[in-house]
C-alpha cells in the first residue's frame, strides 16, 4: 500500500481480529477486499442461514460486529478507520468501505483489542450475583455511542421478553429446515473452521430459571461449580434502532461488539440472543410489549458473572485470513 497507509501485515492482523467477532451459529458471513487505499467489507450470503435468519438481519448484524472489531484492531495498531457505510446502493452486499488515518493508540483501544480473543459466547448458567447497575449503565452508554439504543429489561417487560424467547424456540423447533440447519452448524467436528462445537454447548438443561436458551446439538460443556440453575442473575439488554434496514442492522452489530468487548474487559460473561428476533411473530412482540412500539429490536444480549468455579471456555473455530481477505487487483 502507499506510504501513509497501513502495510498489508497490519491490515491482515486487523482482519484476523475482525474474524473473531460473534456471528449467528458462528457462520462468519463476511468477506474483505483490499484496495490500493481502502478496505471493503461485504456480506457473504453463501453463508446465510435462511431457516434461522429468513430476513437476513442476523447476517448483517454479524457483519457489523466484525466491522467494529476491525475498528478496534486498527486503532490498537495505530490507525483510525474512516468508514463509509453502504457506500454503493447498487451493491447491497457492499456493507462498508474503510479508509485509514494515522492514530496514536490509547490505552482503551489496546484494552478492547486485548478483549477480542478473550470474548466468548457463554451459554452456561450465570452466577446468582447480579452485575452492578453502574456497569450496566456504562454498557448502555457504549451502545448509544454507536447510534443504537439499549435498554436493560426488567419487571413486566422482562417477563414479556422471556415469553417471546420461549415462543420463538417453540416455533423454530417445529420447523424441519431449522432443525437441519442446527444439525449442520452445531456440534461441529474438531478441525472445522466455523459452527459451534460441542465443547461450547452446555450439557444437560438449557433452561435457567425462566430463561430458555437456544437448543443446539448435544454438548459436552459442564456448568461451573454447584450453581443452582434457578438462581441465574443474568441481565438482558435489548439493542434497538429507529429504523429496520441494513444500515440500522450494521450499526446494531457495531454496538453489539462495543457492548460485548467492554463487558469482557470488565470481567463479565456475555451471550448474544438473536432467537426471539428471528421469528416475525416474536420480533413484533418484543417491539410492542418490551420496547413499547417505539423502536425496532435488533439483538438481545445476556450479561452477568460467570458461574462459580466455571472453567474458561475454549475458543470457537475461525476461518483463516486467507479465506476472508483478497486483493481487489487479483480478483
Amino acid at each position: 500500500m502507499d506510504r501513509g497507509q497501513p502495510d498489508e501485515t497490519t491490515v491482515r492482523a486487523a482482519v484476523a481480529l475482525a474474524g473473531r467477532a460473534p456471528s449467528v451459529h458462528n457462520s462468519q458471513p463476511w468477506r474483505w477486499e483490499l484496495g490500493e487505499h481502502s478496505l471493503h467489507l461485504y456480506a457473504d450470503r453463501t453463508r446465510a442461514l435462511p431457516a434461522t435468519d429468513p430476513l437476513g438481519a442476523d447476517l448483517v448484524v454479524s457483519c457489523g460486529a466484525a466491522l467494529h472489531h476491525l475498528r478496534i484492531g486498527l486503532a490498537a495498531l495505530g490507525w483510525r478507520a474512516r468508514i463509509h457505510r453502504l457506500p454503493n446502493p447498487a451493491l447491497r452486499d457492499h456493507l462498508a468501505a474503510i479508509e485509514f488515518e494515522p492514530l496514536e493508540p490509547r490505552e482503551s483501544h489496546v484494552a478492547l483489542a486485548a478483549a477480542i480473543p478473550r470474548r466468548r459466547s457463554d451459554r452456561r448458567a450465570f452466577s446468582s450475583w447480579p452485575a452492578p447497575e453502574e456497569l450496566l449503565d456504562q454498557l448502555v452508554v457504549f451502545a448509544r455511542a454507536e447510534g443504537v439504543d439499549a435498554q436493560v429489561v426488567t419487571g413486566k417487560a422482562r417477563d414479556e421478553l422471556l415469553i417471546a424467547i420461549a415462543r420463538a424456540a417453540d416455533i423454530q423447533e417445529a420447523n424441519a429446515a431449522y432443525q437441519a440447519e442446527i444439525r449442520q452448524w452445531s456440534g461441529v467436528y474438531p478441525g472445522a473452521s466455523a459452527g459451534v462445537p460441542a465443547t461450547n454447548i452446555p450439557a444437560g438443561s438449557h433452561q435457567y430459571g425462566n430463561l430458555r436458551m437456544r437448543e443446539f446439538a448435544p454438548g459436552s460443556l459442564l456448568q461451573g461449580g454447584p450453581s443452582v440453575l434457578g438462581e441465574d442473575a443474568g441481565t438482558l439488554l435489548v439493542l434497538s434502532t429507529s429504523s429496520d434496514d441494513d444500515l440500522s442492522r450494521l450499526r446494531a452489530g457495531e454496538a453489539t461488539s462495543a457492548v460485548l468487548l467492554e463487558a469482557t474487559a470488565a470481567g463479565l460473561a456475555t451471550c448474544p440472543l438473536s432467537q426471539p428476533l428471528e421469528v416475525v411473530e416474536t420480533r413484533d412482540l418484543v417491539r410492542d410489549e418490551v420496547l413499547g412500539g417505539s423502536t425496532c429490536p435488533q439483538l438481545v444480549i445476556r450479561v452477568g458473572w460467570a458461574g462459580f468455579n466455571a472453567d474458561l471456555l475454549p475458543a470457537t473455530p475461525r476461518r483463516p485470513v486467507i479465506d476472508l481477505l483478497r486483493d481487489q487487483e487479483r480478483k
